[in-house]
């Protein structure tokens, strides 16, 4: 064979891999939000006592967090392990905390009910209002956009006072061959920044969680 018609050949396999690619089957994939954890010494952990409840899942739509829309037609669709989207949220904030939270410590960090550390010095819950990502492929392209919106809740029970902090994020990808691990280390990043976002707009002082005075 020659060797034009094995260029023509070789594009021809390229297209209709390409094509082969571009119609959805109505699949749902798995994403999967945890991360490894580094090594921590345990003699560090800070001596004030947290406590995270399950965060509440209200989201409008909580049987996928997204789709993608396939550039000849059809869709697939992506969800957590379980569905259980506020709970793997909640346990990426508490092995933050637990690695490496506020000035960079290691925190007393617990997921569970108020009830299950009554001597708790902050109790943590908050609700997921989104969390969601829409995929576009087109020639050549495929666009990734990832969005969180998360309420936090912090009651501290040295005065009795409360903490709020609303947390947004949201970004933007686009690249050129597809793999699903691209929409994965994507939310994986949008959580990522939320959780950043919480840390860097609240501190803990006298064994309380506040906001941090804007100056």
């Amino acid at each position: 064979m020659k060797p034009s018609s094995l260029r023509v050949l070789s594009c021809a396999v390229m297209v209709a891999a390409m094509l082969a690619g571009c119609r959805g089957t109505g699949e749902v994939r798995t994403i999967d939000l945890r991360e490894k954890l580094p090594m921590v010494q345990v003699t560090d952990i800070e001596p004030v006592k947290i406590v995270i409840e399950p965060f509440e899942d209200r989201r409008a739509d909580k049987s996928r967090i997204g789709a993608r829309s396939h550039l000849w037609g059809g869709t697939t669709y992506f969800n957590v392990p379980g569905d259980r989207l506020a709970e793997m949220i909640t346990q990426r904030l508490a092995d933050r905390l637990k690695t490496r939270g506020w000035r960079d410590r290691v925190w007393n960090v617990r997921v569970g009910p108020a009830a299950s550390v009554p001597d708790a010095d902050i109790v943590i819950n908050g609700q997921v209002q989104d969390f969601s990502t829409t995929v576009k492929s087109r020639v050549f392209s495929t666009v990734i956009e990832t969005n969180s919106r998360f309420n936090v809740q912090a009651k501290n029970q040295s005065d009795s006072s409360t903490t709020i902090r609303r947390v947004e994020g949201a970004r933007t990808r686009t690249v050129f061959w597809f793999n699903n691990d691209d929409v994965q280390e994507q939310l994986s990043a949008t959580l990522r920044d939320g959780i950043e976002r919480l840390l860097g707009d609240t501190t803990i002082e006298h064994k309380a969680l506040r906001s941090v005075r804007q100056k």
